[in-house]
């Protein structure tokens, strides 16, 4: 029997697919010199959070820079028909993208399948308990979202030029009650809304930590916010 795996790839061709749809980029006509930029910021941003990075993004990043440089050599006069450096790119981006969403849609039929055909053991099932526990805590929300995010919010950190060395006492415990109790009085929010009024860089790291653990924990939800480099957060049961 063969066995699909129905869930977010999370390699080097789903980061530049997140690319072009947070900046609503045309796929057939890649800005190849920003993406490849964008891309390389990326690989720095997950080397600083210590998240190993994989072999094949360091072969996607090899590939857009020798797009690049070919696009920016001139052309001979018997090279005016060559195909675009960015074609075999765009192809492959195509199909990956055609598999990532049948592979959702498979998703959704299996999942409706569960509910119309019946099975013994209903209690022992994984799947069963968790859609008893709650709905989608992660709405369209890639490991890419969250970095983005995180590097928009200590990007937001306003720079100082006096350095001090202060020992700042702060749990995640401590934040994760902070989050909730934002939450309930003022409602959903945004990473960027919630650690607005930070100037610590510390104070962000871990906040960001409260905020994965209680979405570990089923006690909110986090969303992608279109069009921008930030994460919305509500309360699960809300």
């Amino acid at each position: 029997m063969y066995r699909v795996k129905l869930t977010e790839f999370e390699g080097p061709l789903d980061l530049l697919l997140f690319f072009i749809k947070r900046d609503e980029l045309n796929i057939y006509d890649i800005p190849i010199s920003r993406i490849t930029q964008e891309f390389l910021e990326y690989l720095h941003l997950m080397a600083q959070c210590d998240i190993d990075v994989a072999g094949d993004f360091v072969v996607m990043a090899a590939t857009l820079m020798q797009i690049k440089v070919r696009m920016l050599l001139p052309r001979g006069e018997h090279e005016e028909e060559q195909e675009d450096p960015r074609a075999e790119l765009v192809r492959r981006l195509i199909e990956y993208k055609r598999f990532k969403e049948v592979s959702q849609e498979m998703s959704s039929i299996e999942e409706e399948q569960r509910k119309i055909y019946y099975r013994k053991f209903f209690a022992a099932d994984p799947r069963e308990q968790e859609e008893a526990e709650g709905t989608d805590l992660l709405q369209e929300v890639s490991m890419f979202n969250l970095i983005s995010a995180f590097k928009s919010a200590m990007d937001n950190v306003p720079r100082r030029v006096i350095h001090e060395v202060n020992l700042l006492n702060v749990s995640v415990d401590e934040q994760m009650s902070y989050v909730l109790d934002f939450l309930r009085v003022n409602g959903s929010t945004t990473l960027l809304g919630l650690v607005r009024h930070m100037t610590e860089k510390l104070w962000i790291v871990v906040t960001v930590i409260a905020i994965l653990e209680l979405t570990k924990n089923k006690i909110i939800r986090l969303s992608a916010v279109t069009g921008q480099d930030d994460i919305g957060i509500s309360l699960a049961a809300a």
